[in-house]
């Protein structure tokens, strides 16, 4: 049998077990896009169902959006954007600046109540 009859050489399992790997060799994961794509069009959807109640008080009404749109941030940082796969040092790159960014929210929505 030579390596050309055979679909599966080394060379091409190499290529096809890179994709899926990470720099030390590790397997891991693929996640599933479709489903997280999916949980982000429901969230969306709930988000705008939640910002048409008007049965509920506005403070409510701000801290679910809020969270549901951290709750989105999150999962495409995650994700999309392959936080979830690299290393530590990148995550710090990515949080340092989100105390700014809470401390600034919470003054705006403080000016307005």
């Amino acid at each position: 049998m030579t390596a050309h009859s055979n679909p599966r050489t080394p060379a091409a399992s190499d290529a096809s077990s890179s994709a899926t790997s990470t720099a030390a060799g590790h397997a891991r994961k693929v996640p599933n896009y479709y489903l997280i794509w999916l949980v982000l069009a429901v969230l969306t959807m709930a988000e705008v169902g939640v910002a048409f109640i008007t049965a509920i008080p506005k403070q409510v009404l701000v801290v679910a959006l809020i969270l549901m749109a951290l709750w989105k941030a999150l999962l495409v940082a995650l994700y999309y954007m392959h936080l979830r796969f690299e290393p530590r040092r990148l995550w710090l790159i990515v949080v340092a600046p989100l105390p700014l960014a809470i401390i600034l929210v919470t003054v705006v929505l403080l000016e307005r109540w």
